[in-house]
């Protein structure tokens, strides 16, 4: 699955605040202009920012495959009436938008989760937000780093094992049982192991961050994010 990787690209060379800021532009952007030729500029810059992570377009769907059907429901519904002509083709335009538009937004996340570690993130989300409330969200972001990971492991491992068993050939709503009942069951687990750790090493609120400093290349992107927001607001 996608994590972080440790390496050498621009993408792990930018501040985590930077990185941050640059993803909630362009979110706003992608909310306040949803026109396709908007969309299409965004795209430009999703792929630009993908290949400076060392990312490629198919190991972000790979990572998102088990989303995307989920998401294309949207557009599907939206063109459902509750009367004649019972289908309304027009009524897909938006709901696709919106579809697409979260597709970019996964993409810049799955960019920002390969390049920062826990702990860079929890630092910078530590330094944006003041105070203990920012303490305790940059702790929680780095918490859900580490064990979202582990769940999802154990998960893969509940389903590989379920096949070897022919658990394939059980009906799906038996399947879908057995998969929820073993994972909420393995996450409690987790859960409990989790917080006996964080007893056991007497958890900090206050670690000694790592360093963070802007250079040359963050004022680069911040300035063309700026940019980037001026043009949406202009046209």
């Amino acid at each position: 699955m996608l994590s972080h990787a440790p390496g050498d690209t621009l993408g792990h060379r930018l501040d985590p605040r930077t990185k941050l800021a640059a993803q909630a532009a362009i979110a706003a952007v992608a909310l306040a202009r949803s026109t396709p030729a908007w969309l299409l500029a965004l795209t430009l810059v999703c792929l630009v920012a993908l290949r400076g992570c060392g990312l490629s377009v198919r190991a972000v769907y790979a990572e998102y495959r088990g989303v995307l059907p989920f998401l294309l429901v949207a557009p599907l519904v939206g063109a459902l009436r509750f009367g004649p002509p019972w289908i309304e083709p027009a009524g897909v335009r938006d709901p696709l938008l919106a579809v697409y538009r979260t597709v970019l937004l996964l993409a810049l996340a799955a960019a920002y989760v390969r390049t920062t570690s826990p702990r860079e993130s929890r630092a910078a989300i530590a330094r944006l937000v003041p105070g203990r409330a920012g303490r305790f969200l940059g702790l929680g972001v780095a918490l859900v780093f580490r064990f979202l990971p582990l769940l999802r492991a154990d998960l893969r491992r509940l389903r590989e094992g379920s096949w070897v068993r022919l658990g394939d050939e059980r009906r799906v709503d038996r399947r879908v049982v057995h998969l929820a009942v073993g994972a909420l069951e393995r996450a409690f687990r987790r859960a409990d192991a989790l917080a006996l750790a964080l007893r056991a090493r007497c958890l900090s609120w206050n670690p000694t961050p790592p360093a963070l400093s802007f250079a040359r290349r963050d004022y680069a992107v911040l300035c063309l994010t700026g940019a980037l927001i001026a043009a949406a607001v202009a046209w």
